[in-house]
């Protein structure tokens, strides 16, 4: 081997050094982001920082949870999917994520293509309640009203296309009544007005009204197409005459595309072990109202086609736009 050869070899194996330690570097390698892209006080936030303890714990770095509020949790949704696939930033998504890039297509996001999906965390069904001081005792009574009255009735969601929204947008579809409906920028704000009595109804999960359920409001109905066994007593809307209205509202993690493998794996992981702590599970299922999931990242996946494909339909249908 020539002197100039050896140099080369010398001068290319210091241009590659730099490039096989960020491969090899070790993760996580600083501070973990977890993005709530709506305000504090409702349901997605709240379960983010549940989870946050015990990843924290178990992957051994800082993990914070960051408020990005907006345009139904699209714009801090939309950091994430710009950001780099370190591992290092994630977001946790409600299930106005199944058509916010439909309805907002200058946000420049696609809600698949673009993520990288680590954990359907939980459903749950949505609870249709009205204030205590409204009238109403079941859904039927409030059907009667919504016809009756020349302005029908106002009905609170955490958002335009959120699924509370495209749910009670089938169910006035179907029971032929005056709906009108009225976003907020979160549950935490919606909650709030709801216990004021700002709206006739609201509909949302458990744990998006913020424990103001049998406090300031009245539960009327669920959604699911059956009845949650954290709530024997309260009746499906489909049982209440509207067999083809049933959702349940989901909270998932996701990632940027790309994210390594191995990365999501640990991820993942973390994620599991800080599920099945009794606490958590607690707090979830019995403060929050959810039913605990912890899929795999291919089973949420599969999962958020299913919900895109049949909530998207629904947008198109009934020509939903961003409010």
């Amino acid at each position: 081997m020539t002197l100039i050869t050896t140099r080369r070899a010398a001068l290319a194996g210091v241009l590659a050094a730099p490039a096989m330690t960020r491969a090899q570097a070790p993760w996580p390698s600083g501070t973990i982001r977890i993005i709530a892209p709506f305000p504090p006080g409702g349901s997605v936030d709240t379960i983010a920082r549940l989870v946050q303890p015990g990843l924290q714990q178990r992957l051994g770095a800082p993990v914070v949870v960051e408020n990005r509020t907006g345009a139904s949790g699209a714009l801090g949704t939309g950091v994430v999917a710009r950001a780099a696939p370190d591992g290092n930033s994630w977001v946790l998504v409600f299930d106005s994520h199944a058509v916010n890039d439909v309805l907002q297509p200058s946000l420049g996001f696609d809600g698949l293509r673009d993520f990288t999906p680590a954990m359907l965390i939980a459903t749950s069904p949505m609870l249709l309640c009205t204030p205590n001081a409204r009238p109403w005792r079941n859904l039927g009574a409030v059907i009667d009203a919504a016809r009756s009255q020349p302005n029908g009735l106002t009905y609170g969601t955490v958002g335009a296309g959120s699924l509370a929204h495209l749910t009670m947008t089938l169910l006035a579809g179907e029971a032929r009544a005056n709906l009108i409906h009225v976003p907020y920028r979160g549950g935490g704000p919606m909650a709030t007005a709801a216990a004021a009595g700002e709206v006739d109804l609201v509909i949302a999960s458990r744990a998006g009204l913020g424990g103001q359920v049998n406090q300031t409001i009245r539960p009327l109905a669920q959604s699911g197409a059956r009845r949650s066994p954290a709530l024997p007593d309260v009746p499906t809307i489909a049982e209440q005459g509207y067999p083809s209205v049933a959702a349940e509202a989901f909270w998932g993690l996701l990632g940027p595309a790309g994210v390594p493998a191995p990365i999501l794996a640990r991820f993942h992981a973390a994620l599991v072990e800080s599920l099945a702590e009794a606490s958590v599970r607690d707090r979830l299922v019995a403060g929050q109202g959810v039913d605990i999931v912890a899929s795999t990242p291919a089973e949420f996946a599969e999962f958020l086609t299913q919900q895109m494909t049949t909530w998207r339909r629904v947008v198109r249908e009934n020509n939903i736009r961003n409010d």
